[in-house]
């Protein structure tokens, strides 16, 4: 698998307007009219959530700034349920933008310095990248059930 097919062309559809809207399956932890967060099928760690918001916004800097406040809250409080649940030691919230057009946070237990890594600490001047295996189906289907449980105390 090349880099490349990791990525959404330009002209294709958007995936992340498609899982919000339900035409594409996810495993949904928080929903509102205004934000969508669901398991990443590729996760760093058990617990890897997206947020994403359900109105198309290319890139994080297009959002309008109270939009991109939600998002953050809504990361704070996934991020003590992952604490709650797995257990880890931090969970990392980055906005990015490579893969899918379409504004998102990752919400990430991070339990290593590389579970979230810069190109600045890979000492290798070419890399290889894949994305991580994806958990079977009943295992993303428990971690969110547990996870918008916990969302409800």
């Amino acid at each position: 698998m090349s880099d490349e097919s990791l990525y959404q062309r330009p002209g294709d559809p958007c995936l992340f307007c498609a899982i919000a809207d339900g035409s594409v399956p996810s495993y949904p932890v928080h929903e509102n009219d205004r934000l969508y967060a669901f398991l990443d099928i590729h996760p760093i760690r058990p617990g890897h959530t997206q947020v994403i918001p359900r109105e198309h916004y290319a890139y994080f800097d297009d959002l309008p700034p109270e939009l991109a406040a939600e998002m953050v809250q809504l990361g704070q409080r996934l991020a003590r349920v992952l604490k709650e649940i797995y257990g880890p030691p931090r969970v990392g919230f980055a906005f990015t933008g490579g893969d899918v057009p379409h504004a998102h946070a990752h919400v990430a237990p991070l339990y290593t310095n590389t579970d979230i890594t810069s190109r600045s600490y890979i000492v290798e001047e070419t890399i290889t990248v894949r994305p991580p295996p994806s958990p079977p189906e009943d295992e993303l289907r428990e971690a969110a059930i547990r996870m918008r449980e916990a969302l409800k105390l």
